[in-house]
């Protein structure tokens, strides 16, 4: 009996956790605000090396997946980031998924008009609109190492909002390095497939997970 209850309360815990995007620093999304234009040197991305990953959960799991990127840049003076932005290609989505059974399938359905509708949006932007140094007696951040906080209008599809989140940025010997991990309303983007609650385990989260990975150097 004992047994049995115990596999009971392992199959709840591990049911209630894929129910959940995965825990990090939230995005809230407002109105788009004026880009900056940061002064100082030019780094070019570098496109092999800078990807955009994204988890969405549903109650009986979750999907992985990455996009790259087509273009961006920073800028930097006197060893800080001034500003960025990059290109998103929406069509270079890729499932990353342990299981690549449906992973097409799935492939397809997320570039359809239900998710990204990439033949009409082949591409996303990032535009970096306020940037400040990390202060964790102001803000707590779930990011390990966090060292600034990034603003910036987020477009996709036709719509742009504006999204702060901590990011952990590293500039030596002419590269920039930065990553950030958090979680935005794929909803507030007119994405609301699947959103309803009254669809069981066809449900999927309208919260979905972000992991930046940048690279850039000087030219």
């Amino acid at each position: 009996m004992k047994k049995n209850f115990m596999i009971l309360g392992a199959a709840v815990l591990l049911f209630s956790a894929c129910t959940n995007a995965p825990e990090a620093d939230k995005a809230e999304a407002t109105d788009a605000q004026q880009v900056i234009i940061g002064s100082g040197e030019a780094y070019k991305l570098d496109l092999a090396a800078s990807t955009v990953g994204f988890i969405g959960t549903k109650p009986v799991g979750q999907h992985n997946g990455v996009f790259t990127l087509n273009e961006g840049s920073v800028t930097v003076n006197e060893g800080q980031l001034t500003g960025g932005n990059f290109v998103i290609n929406i069509n270079s989505l890729k499932i990353t998924d342990k299981d690549t059974n449906g992973a097409a399938m799935l492939t397809g359905h997320l570039l359809s008009p239900d998710f990204f509708d990439a033949a009409k949006y082949a591409t996303a932007r990032f535009e970096i609109t306020a940037l400040e140094l990390y202060d964790s007696t102001k803000q707590k951040s779930l990011l390990e190492g966090a060292t600034h906080l990034i603003s910036g209008n987020l477009m996709l599809k036709d719509s742009t909002k504006n999204i702060s989140f901590p990011a952990k940025v590293a500039i030596n010997e002419g590269v920039v390095n930065a990553q950030a991990d958090f979680n935005i309303d794929r909803t507030q983007w007119g994405m609301f497939y699947g959103n309803d609650q009254s669809l069981g385990d066809k449900f999927i989260r309208p919260e979905v997970n972000i992991k930046l990975n940048i690279a850039a150097s000087k030219q």
